[in-house]
């Protein structure tokens, strides 16, 4: 008797990925669902602060755009969609998705909603009942320092919603802030009738995260992204994106779409095994609990490897929440300067801009200078050369970012340090970047709540 399978495939990894490799993969590779993740923690709190600008806003508008092109191609191959990119306004992301589908003359589409992840107005009803705001990074028990910066709240929400969607004969589910991993857990619930509270399932919802978690950043598990082996993906200007074939025994192949460029082996999987991983025994998520050190994974041909031994945990009785806060203005500038006495120039203009801010009456928080080629991602774990040792360096960038209380402060140094920190500075052959307008600094407040205080809402819309 053959095993029931079921594959998805990952159709983007966030706001930013590119179309063409999902539509690829829905026009050549035997696939029943792709699921497209949009978001990221600093990514929903700037679709909240656009949402407070404008209450139609809130969600990654490129998405509609998408779906016009996606939708059509995705039902004659009878593919499904489950996203999250309703972000911070999935009734607004729905709406404008109908709006545009009839537009279009697409029709006979059902547009499944899940609401229940926002929980910014219930924030103060919460603490009123006595649920505190734990931030689970700095230990600190609630939220007053930041209560009055919040700009959104939201709950990472797993396969619930998406399952009830499915089951209503949705062609495309869209949600919040479901959590990345739960866009593809969903289907394979639904597809394999498993329950969240049923032990003998335990291991195969391990099974479906640990797969969701190999796929979900799109190529970076097919030659995107590698330390290993980034020098010998062929044609990595045309990666295929991930496909996991999820058996309902629990065992898996992960493979690509057919005839295009990247690599899968098990080398590309235990890489992305182990990206965004504290714990390898205990990958939490809101469906369950992975275990990626009992899984044994084995190359079983041309770009396919086996996935088997899989296994989980019960899933949490918490719900990871990210509170996003404003905290400031930061504001960038960059120089150059060349040959000859480059990086002594590039230290002099440190120098300046230093004895410059003592002379000035703004509250500067924060200040932090790095040398572009040096020390930009080591930060202070590199030494910079003394001008001697580095004298013959054809160039050298100065990165200066600072941080500010109030966005006046910020304009101020944008238009006065960089007159006084370069062109001013005395010498010929340095260049500069025209600094961008200041940005508000937002902040990731982690923290937990309750399972049992989110309430999910879904709905079914035909188009």
């Amino acid at each position: 008797m053959d095993v029931k399978k079921v594959s998805i495939g990952s159709g983007s990894l966030m706001w930013g990925d590119i179309i063409e490799p999902g539509l690829e993969m829905i026009e050549k590779a035997d696939i029943d669902y792709i699921c497209y993740d949009w978001l990221a923690e600093v990514t929903m709190s700037v679709l909240y602060i656009q949402k407070t600008k404008n209450k139609d806003a809130g969600y990654p508008p490129r998405f509609i755009e998408w779906m016009k092109k996606v939708l059509p191609l995705a039902k004659q191959k009878g593919v499904k969609i489950v996203t999250n990119a309703g972000g911070a306004n999935v009734e607004g992301a729905c709406s404008a998705l109908k709006e545009a589908l009839n537009a279009n003359n697409i029709s006979g589409v059902k547009i499944g909603s899940i609401l229940g992840d926002d929980i910014t107005s219930d924030i103060n009803n919460f603490r009123k009942e006595g649920i505190k705001f734990t931030n689970i990074d700095t230990g600190e028990e609630d939220i007053d320092r930041i209560k009055d910066s919040i700009v959104g709240a939201y709950v990472y929400l797993g396969a619930e919603g998406i399952v009830e969607c499915l089951e209503g004969g949705a062609d495309i589910v869209i949600g919040g802030r479901l959590a990345d991993n739960a866009l593809y857990v969903g289907p394979w619930i639904h597809e394999f009738g498993w329950d969240h509270n049923n032990s003998q399932h335990i291991d195969k919802i391990g099974a479906a995260i640990t797969c969701g978690h190999i796929i979900e950043c799109s190529c970076c598990c097919t030659g995107g992204m590698m330390c290993s082996q980034w020098d010998k993906v062929p044609e990595p200007w045309n990666v295929g994106y991930p496909i996991a074939e999820l058996y309902e025994n629990g065992d898996a192949v992960i493979t690509k779409t057919p005839d295009t460029g990247g690599i899968v082996n098990s080398w590309t999987v235990k890489e992305h095994l182990l990206y965004e991983v504290h714990d390898p025994k205990n990958y939490i998520m809101p469906d369950g609990i992975a275990d990626f050190t009992t899984l044994k994974l084995e190359d079983a041909g041309h770009d396919v490897v086996k996935v088997s031994n899989m296994s989980g945990k019960k899933r949490p009785d918490k719900l990871k929440v990210g509170i996003g806060y404003t905290d400031g203005w930061k504001q960038e500038l960059q120089h150059w300067f060349c040959w000859p006495d480059a990086l002594k120039k590039a230290k002099h203009c440190e120098y300046i801009l230093k004895e410059w801010l003592k002379r000035q009456k703004i509250n500067l928080e924060k200040i932090e200078i790095d040398y572009m080629g040096f020390n930009m991602a080591h930060l202070s774990l590199v030494k910079i050369p003394d001008i001697d040792g580095a004298k013959d360096l054809p160039e050298v960038g100065i990165r200066i970012c600072a941080k500010f209380k109030t966005k006046e402060e910020a304009e101020y140094f944008r238009e006065h340090a960089m007159i006084w920190s370069a062109p001013q500075a005395g010498y010929v052959f340095n260049t500069t970047t025209a600094p961008a307008k200041p940005v508000p600094i937002i902040k990731l407040w982690p923290t937990l709540v309750p399972r049992d205080a989110i309430h999910i809402k879904t709905d079914i819309k035909e188009v």
